[in-house]
């Protein structure tokens, strides 16, 4: 009898442990807060509405994109892509979580607040050398711009 609760307990783990990694397998993996897709915008409409918004104004989206470029000291913002060549430089609510660097040019879904800012030069220098940008390239960075910004509260990575 005690050899056969021993197995049992032996199978029941393994069988445990399988169920767990083909779960997991198949899943997507959240960073931030986990939220549900309620109303996803599209790429087109993202950039509608940031091409309209004034500076100082916000509006809460979901949306699917691609990532083009990651921070490369530890995760810490990302810049994904708009239509029409644009980028959105993408942060993290109170800086609460970080995103993996092998996540260049995969699909994410966003969940946040757009906004629009006008970005330093400062700002702009610092993000360039996080970038991983050339000292001429940063050099090149003399006047404030207008960027499309977002702030996620939750990112949503599919496998």
């Amino acid at each position: 009898m005690k050899g056969f609760n021993i197995l049992l307990v032996f199978l029941f783990g393994v069988f445990s442990c399988l169920g767990q990694h083909e779960a997991k397998s198949g899943s997507a993996e959240f960073y931030g807060e986990e939220f549900k897709i309620i109303s996803l915008s599209s790429k087109d409409d993202v950039m509608k509405q940031f091409t309209s918004m004034p500076v100082s104004d916000s509006l809460n989206l979901q949306f699917k994109t691609k990532v083009k470029e990651v921070c490369k000291v530890k995760g810490c913002w990302m810049i994904v892509e708009l239509p029409q060549g644009e980028q959105a430089m993408v942060r993290f609510k109170d800086y609460g979580f970080f995103m993996p660097a092998d996540i260049l040019e995969k699909e994410v879904v966003l969940n946040g607040l757009a906004f629009v800012e006008e970005m330093s030069v400062d700002d702009q220098k610092h993000y360039a050398k996080d970038g991983g940008k050339t000292e001429d390239e940063i050099a090149k960075i003399t006047a404030p711009k207008r960027t499309y910004s977002f702030e996620a509260s939750g990112v949503l990575v599919p496998n």
